[in-house]
């Protein structure tokens, strides 16, 4: 099952290749709130509420009225974090980016750690992975809206990946909503310039969806990346995705973002991405305004398409009381 969100309210459901409106249902972020205060599962509320009319959902989204999946309605309550070095394929991007090829730097030996560590047994506590904050709610862009880069920044690449979106429940227990797409847009140049630049280098926005994928994910995930400029293809590359092709277990890195317990307050909605293990930065592709960055892959539905666009500079002059 497949849920997506109307921009001017409104939740869709999609099974198979049929969508239709659900009734009775403004957001699925209300939907969730439901479902939890109800104790029951987002599939067994929505067979409650019941499907109305069908739609064109690709249609909507061509014509630019489908939101984020999942919105709080407070953004400063809405924390946008993620974990990198997660892929099997991820390590040897980010070791070129920080030392050559016969050191083994920080980021080699952390992706070592979860390639034996990151999957552990049940009742057992794996090792924890790479961490790191990219926003509150106020940098979610619309999938199909141009993702803004900030006017210092030196690069503005794409990151295609896998969110999950979780809320908090009155008790503190953490509920899975469920997962989409996601394009963790990043500043790989400042990042390149000095491991410790991570943090600044992440500070970016990031798009997620269309589409809410509602229930477990494939163990095995397979998609496609890439951007056209001007109308053509300018860079693509597979992806894999899943944890037969990753160094941890979901279960693990979701066991250490959330034991902390600033990250289970009530009402709170957490969106954390997963790492990728493809970067057309690693292919030196640099990315330019008005270029089209798609990521695609059947288990989620439509695909995530944003332009880049680049923001004019602030004024980050501070003012005294």
């Amino acid at each position: 099952m497949h849920l997506s969100q109307h921009k001017n309210g409104g939740v869709i459901c999609r099974n198979d290749q049929t969508a239709q409106w659900v009734n009775n249902a403004e957001t699925v972020y209300g939907l969730a709130l439901d479902a939890i205060e109800n104790g029951m599962s987002l599939a067994q509320l929505i067979e409650q509420k019941g499907l109305g009319e069908e739609v064109d959902l690709a249609g909507l989204y061509a014509n630019g009225e489908l939101d984020c999946p999942v919105r709080h309605p407070d953004p400063a309550h809405t924390y946008l974090t993620g974990t990198g070095l997660t892929h099997l394929g991820s390590a040897s991007t980010r070791n070129a980016m920080h030392g050559n090829s016969d050191d083994l730097t920080d980021s080699m030996k952390i992706f070592q750690m979860g390639v034996e560590h990151g999957k552990p047994a049940d009742g057992e506590e794996g090792v924890q992975p790479e961490w790191f904050y990219k926003g509150s709610g106020a940098g979610i862009v619309p999938p199909g809206e141009a993702l803004p880069s900030p006017a210092f920044a030196l690069d503005g690449g794409e990151e295609p990946e896998i969110a999950g979106f979780y809320l908090i429940g009155k008790d503190g227990q953490v509920h899975r909503i469920g997962y989409t797409l996601a394009n963790e847009f990043s500043d790989h140049i400042t990042e390149k310039q000095n491991y410790l630049y991570l943090a600044h280098s992440k500070l970016r926005p990031a798009s997620f969806g269309p589409e809410l994928l509602v229930g477990e994910l494939p163990a095995h995930i397979e998609g496609h990346s890439k951007i056209e400029r001007d109308g053509a293809a300018l860079w693509g590359k597979d992806f894999l995705s899943g944890e037969d092709n990753m160094s941890h277990s979901f279960r693990n890195l979701e066991h250490h973002h959330f034991k902390y317990g600033l990250f289970r307050q009530p009402g709170d909605l957490h969106v954390h991405m997963f790492g990728t293990a493809t970067l057309s930065f690693a292919d030196q592709i640099s990315a330019q305004a008005g270029d089209v960055f798609e990521i695609s892959s059947p288990t989620f539905g439509l695909p995530l398409r944003n332009a880049l666009a680049v923001e004019e500079a602030l004024d980050t002059k501070v003012s005294v009381l």
